[in-house]
């Protein structure tokens, strides 16, 4: 290990065998992630209210309507923290939701994504505009209780439906560190020789201090959840009254 906290110097063809054996095992990883896919493709499902009433740009409509026509929906459940202003609004749901940018490849699969705000559907549209996201939004406050029943709802959790008809299945969820699909930065993160600059990681020794040791919040700076800066610099008003 270097003093810069780098990793020792090497040739390439000594750096390339060591490539290739941690190759071996990211395909093994890759291929146990496929045999799960696999896994849940077999899971039964369960039946929900096709007309549990959600709140959208168009006012009252069942959750049918936000499949769009399509086959499969993907529901996020955007936390809301009633009575904050922008700043006060959760971290993680901005994390990971904000992620979620080109919907086409999914449109082409016959997949609706959409966020299902837990808050009520004006203030928590005026925060999407601020943050410039363009996905299908709804309220789905006053339907949380029929929709997810006693499970928690945070870390927000991601459900995954499917239609026959004009019926609606449930036929999977998940939470907590399940949302990292939706967080490409991670996996990039995952891959550069600092990893996530975060208290947890495994790192060898010698590496640069966390930037976020155990006990900060990795998804705040300053006060703010960390993607509202750039809108707050490009100057977007981000009043939710």
């Amino acid at each position: 290990m270097s003093k810069s906290g780098l990793p020792n110097v090497t040739d390439r063809a000594s750096w390339q065998a060591e490539l290739d054996a941690l190759r071996l095992r990211e395909k093994a990883h890759t291929r146990a992630g496929d045999a799960l896919a696999a896994a849940r493709r077999r899971l039964s499902m369960v039946e929900v209210d096709a007309t549990i009433p959600l709140v959208g740009e168009n006012g009252r409509v069942p959750l049918l309507a936000a499949f769009e026509g399509r086959g499969q929906l993907i529901a996020y459940f955007h936390m809301w923290h009633a009575g904050h202003d922008s700043a006060g609004q959760c971290e993680g749901c901005t994390y990971f939701n904000g992620q979620v940018r080109e919907l086409s490849v999914l449109h082409s699969r016959d997949v609706t994504y959409a966020t299902l705000c837990q808050g009520p559907y004006e203030p928590s549209v005026r925060y999407r505009n601020f943050m410039q996201w363009d996905v299908p939004w709804y309220s789905a406050q006053d339907s949380l209780q029929a929709l997810l029943g006693d499970r928690p709802t945070a870390p927000s959790p991601l459900v995954f439906y499917v239609r026959d008809g004009n019926r609606v299945f449930e036929t999977y969820w998940t939470s907590g560190r399940g949302l990292e699909p939706l967080a490409p930065s991670y996996g990039l993160l995952d891959r550069t020789v600092f990893g996530r600059r975060e208290g947890w990681e495994d790192q060898p020794e010698g590496r640069p201090e966390p930037m976020w040791p155990d006990d900060v919040n990795p998804m705040r700076i300053n006060g703010r959840p960390i993607a509202q800066w750039s809108r707050i610099a490009a100057g977007r008003d981000d009043t939710l009254a």
